[in-house]
Order: C-alpha cells, then structure tokens, then sequence
C-alpha cells in the first residue's frame, strides 16, 4: 500500500508540481497517516479557506479506505476540497501531525472557523494547533442517533420533531434555546431521557446559537446535511486503487461545476424585484446564489418596521419587527457616520450577508448602497481574482483538456515564481506582470463566456427559473441527518453506457415508485419524448411546512403521432414525496451534463385519489 501511494503521489506531482502530501510513520516504520492536496484545491483555501469542515464519517460507516477530506465552500456555495487524509491510526498525536500538515500545506493560514465530529482526539488536536479558530462539533455527527433513541416519541408525537428542529436550528438566543429546550423536555416528559441529556451537556459545543458571533458561511438552517464531497463516487466497499481513480473525478467534476457557476454568473441577468440602487448594486457583485439569499432578505424589508427606541441621529437603536408578529422583535444598532450596523440575530457575523432587519434600518435610515465592509470578497463574482480561470475555447475538447490546461499552467506558475522569488526588484516586475496578465484574462473570459456560455440556452435567464433548482436542502426542514434514512450505494464504474440496475446506484428511493435505468421502455407503454411545459400551485400555504401540498401540471408533446397530440398530466406532491424525487433528479443532471447528447427517460406512476385507478406516465 505504502509503495502504491509513493508511486501515485511521485505521478502527480511531476504533472502538476503544485501537488502537496506528507506520510506519517509509526515506530516500525509502517505507514500510519497520509495527506495530499492538489494545486487547485491548496489555491481555493486561499479564496475560501475561512471555513472549514474536517469530515470522519468514512471511519464512523466503516470504509475500507478510511479517508478524511478538509472541505468548505466556495462562492457559489458549492462544496469545495482542500486536502485530504487516509487514517490509519486515529490518535491524538496523528490528529496533532494531521493538522500541522495541513496547516503547512495551506501556507500557514489558519480558518476562522472549523467543524469537525465529536471525538475527543479531535477537539484536543484542535485545540493545540488551531488555536485561533472557532472550532464547533457537527450537529449532524451529534444527531445521527437521533432517529433510534427517540423513536417512540417521533412516533407518538408527529409534531415532535419540527419542533426540536425549530428549537435547534431558528433559536437566536442562548436564553431562547435553552427555554424551548425545557419546554420541549416537560412536554413530552423526557426530562430523565439519557441521550437527550448528553446533548443537553455538550451544547455549547454543536449547538447554532452558540456560534452565531463567528463566520461559518452558513446560509442555511440545513446547510451539511447532504453528506460529503464525495458522495456518488466512493463507498465502504471503494479498494485503494479505485479509490483514487474516484478522487480524480470528484474533484474535475467540482472544477467543471464551478467554472459553470462561473459562467452562468456573468452570462445571465437576474430579475430585479425592487427599485432598490442596493439591488442592482449587489446583482453586480455577488455570485448568482448568494444574490438570490440577499435578494430575498431584501424583499422582506417591505414587511418589516424599524422604530428607534434610543439615541440620536449619529448613534442609534432601532427595534425591527414584521409588521404581522409585532411581539418577536430585533434590536439593531446603527453607527450612522461610519456605516455600521449590528443586530441581535448575527447573521451577517455567521454567514457574511446582511439579515432583512438591518436592510430595513438601512431604508428608513436612507442608506441607499451597500457599504464597502459589508461585502464579503468571498462571496463576490470576483473572489478568485488574481487566479487564472480557464476558458472553453473549442480547439480543446473534452473534460481532459481542461485538467490539462490546468497543470500546464500551474508548472509555468511555479517556474516563474521560482525566478521571481530571486530578489525583491525580480519579485515586484514579476507581481506587476501577473497582475496585469490577471487583467487581460478577466477581459477575454468575459468575451468568451458572452460567446458561449456553458449549458446555457441565451443570456438573460431570470432570477426565479434558478430558483426552482436550489437543493431541497435550502428550505426543507430535517432533523435527523439523511444517512440514517437512505441506504447509500454506489455505482463505481459508470463510464458509459449503463448495465446495471438502478439497485446499485446510490439513489433514494421514491417509494412505492420504482426507479428505472434507460435500458428502453417496458413493452406496454408509449415513449412521449418531449416535456413541453411544467407549472405548479401551492396549497395550505399558511400551515407548516409539513402539510403543504404542491399541484404539479405537466404537459407533455406527443410527436409519435401524426398530427402531435398534448397531453397533461396532474399531481399532488408532499415534502415526504418531493425530497427523494428531488434527489433522484440531482442525480438525473449530473449524468446529463456531459455528454450533451444523452437522454434521461423518466417513468412517473401517477395514482389517483382512488386506489383502484392508477395511471403510469413515460
């Protein structure tokens, strides 16, 4: 295994010698510990590296290669790798070397924050090498058990749940939490439960409100819920050598996704609700994703109400409150000469985009545009800058091409920095050209990506129709992370077309449907090849979230027939049924993106309210 990895890591690092890794021994000289990272993933820590999640949950399911990846998030809220390390041996002095490693490998930056699991080891190690970070427990390591210690309960009591979710994730005070979590345990006469009081003793160290005055680019309640960054492509069964092969994929398969989200940023407009300079000011600055999180706590403004309860026009303090739920208020204080505001919900503090409550100071304050300190460079469409993107210029072809371009570019880098390093005047020209070259590239990115922009359909695609693709994860509540509810497999060998059945794909499943390869259709059912509208209505808006319905209307064009025929179909769809269905079509997108000509056939088993009718749409 030791010779295998040697082999594997001299490979990389004579193409891309910007490759980093370190191999700890023990004291018989047997490999113990291993890290490695990638030129590009030691350059994202540089952009994104001021949070960070140090995932073992390969060890805790018990993976034949027992891998720890260090991974975060990049301006577009997508889940980025750092590094990563292969355990052997999970003692605290192999997490004090791990650490040191990476430290040394990120070019002694240290992360504002850093989550991990709940091991002992761990925390100490932290606490020795990092110690400048916040560094807090998962909570979905903590909950993992939840389903089998609470069962009886979940079943008793259907609203238990949300309710220890709201209490978890939408408390914004200590003296809030801590009373809802009393509420709850005298409810449902838990206040003997052991597990529940575990939880209860560490929650300093997993619980959000603790947390809440440090950065963890946290935009969602359920933001790491959907398991790691390699999710899809290793599994407990993955051998080392696989294992590798699968890591590669992974982390092209990260470059492609953000290189699209790149794109699609520049080459498409979102829609503007308001009138608001503040609007249009951050449309130019952030990222599609993380405009669409400030756009909304934007629009939310219109149903707020700021009142100042104290101080005068150069310091004061507003209470903000929705003008339907005048009892749950928010005190923001505001810095009126220079342009600070803080609120007691620190969101801004946690996540790096201002909450609806100082937005609407802002209004009736007249502060019209977003001050310069509160726009965070990592979630702007330029936090990469001074970092060479490639483009997708046609005379390269192929998802090859690009890693290749990639390495090329990063042994040229190194030699020049080698030679620019020399002496401080050699270093100044050396920096003045790389800027100026960092220039050029922004401007020919920009004239390609208004040629050809990835994936893309034209220019101009509104706010609302990418909307409806952002993860389930986004708006869904759970409580409980999704592993302990999905049996996750994997297809390792999915490099063309597939054999095997949808059974050794990880895939939940929507049951009772049944999911089904595209190995062609049942004898008994007609092919409608072409889907030519969806739209779709919500019922019982007002309840919680668990008993809203949404009625899909599909129409679907029927060319087999001559002339064309329509045909509709409708459907309810509850949160219970959407998040498998939407999971399963994350899966369908991915496997449609590349290459272009291939074809998704879907089978829907639509049952009608009456058990005796049901209909199967293709």
């Amino acid at each position: 295994m030791r010779r295998n990895l040697l082999e594997y890591f001299k490979k990389m690092q004579a193409e891309n010698p910007g490759f980093f890794y370190a191999i700890q021994l023990d004291d018989e000289n047997r490999m113990a510990n291993v890290f490695w990272a990638d030129a590009r993933s030691r350059t994202a820590y540089t952009h994104f590296g001021d949070a960070v999640t140090f995932e073992t949950n390969s060890r805790v399911n018990q993976y034949r290669v027992p891998f720890a990846p260090f991974t975060g998030l990049n301006h577009h809220g997508q889940t980025i790798i750092f590094g990563c390390a292969i355990l052997l041996d999970d003692s605290e002095a192999s997490f004090v070397w791990l650490f040191k490693t990476f430290l040394t490998a990120m070019y002694d930056q240290q992360p504002a924050s850093l989550i991990t699991s709940q091991d002992k080891a761990i925390q100490t190690a932290v606490s020795q090498v990092f110690p400048d970070t916040r560094h807090c427990i998962s909570k979905w390591h903590v909950l993992r058990e939840g389903q089998e210690k609470l069962a009886n309960v979940c079943n008793a009591h259907p609203n238990f749940q949300l309710e220890l979710y709201n209490c978890i994730n939408l408390t914004e005070t200590i003296e809030e939490f801590e009373n809802s979590w009393i509420d709850i345990l005298d409810k449902y006469d838990l206040r003997g439960h052991d597990w529940l009081q575990s939880l209860y003793d560490a929650r300093a160290q997993w619980v959000p409100v603790y947390f809440r005055d440090s950065f963890f680019a946290v935009m969602f309640p359920n933001q790491g819920f959907d398991g790691t960054f390699f999710d899809g492509y290793v599994n407990q069964q993955t051998a080392l050598p696989m294992f590798f092969r699968q890591y590669e994929r992974a982390l092209d398969n990260w470059f492609e996704r953000e290189l699209e989200a790149d794109f699609d940023t520049i080459c498409t407009t979102p829609v503007l609700r308001t009138p608001s300079p503040m609007e249009k000011q951050a449309a130019n600055l952030y990222t599609r994703k993380i405009f669409a999180k400030f756009q909304e706590e934007l629009v939310e403004t219109f149903v707020y109400t700021a009142n100042r309860i104290e101080g005068d026009a150069a310091i004061s303090t507003f209470r903000v409150a929705k003008f339907e739920d005048d009892q749950r208020a928010y005190m923001v204080s505001l810095n009126y000469p220079e342009m600070r505001a803080n609120c007691s919900c620190q969101m801004f503090e946690y996540s790096g985009i201002l909450c609806r409550h100082v937005l609407t100071v802002f209004t009736v304050t007249n502060v019209l545009t977003l001050p310069p300190h509160y726009i965070l460079k990592r979630w702007t469409r330029n936090a990469k800058t001074g970092a060479g993107t490639d483009d997708r210029g046609v005379d390269l072809p192929g998802e090859e091409s690009l890693t290749l371009r990639y390495n090329n570019l990063c042994r040229e880098a190194i030699k020049y920095a080698e030679e620019g390093a020399i002496a401080v005047e050699t270093y100044n020209i050396a920096m003045s050209a790389l800027r100026e070259g960092g220039k050029k590239v922004a401007v020919v990115k920009k004239n390609v990506a208004k040629v050809s922009p990835p994936g893309s359909q034209g220019s101009g695609t509104g706010h609302e129709d990418w909307k409806t693709s952002t993860s389930v994860s986004d708006t869904t509540p759970f409580l409980w992370p999704p592993q302990d509810e999905v049996t996750r497999r994997f297809n390792l060998n999915d490099t063309g077309p597939p054999l095997q059945s949808v059974a050794d794909l990880n895939l939940p499943r929507m049951a009772p449907v049944s999911l089904q390869r595209d190995d062609g259709p049942p004898g008994n059912m007609a092919v409608l090849p072409c889907l030519k509208s969806m739209t779709w209505v919500m019922e019982n808006k007002s309840s919680t979230p668990g008993n809203r319905v949404a009625v899909i209307n599909l129409k679907l064009q029927d060319y087999g027939k001559t002339p064309s025929t329509e045909l509709e179909v409708k459907f309810q769809l509850s949160r219970v049924t959407l998040e498998p269905m939407l999971r399963s079509m994350a899966y369908i997108s991915e496997q449609l993106s590349t290459p272009a000509n291939r074809v998704a056939v879907i089978n829907l088993k639509v049952c009608n309210s009456k058990p005796d009718l049901c209909n199967r749409k293709k």
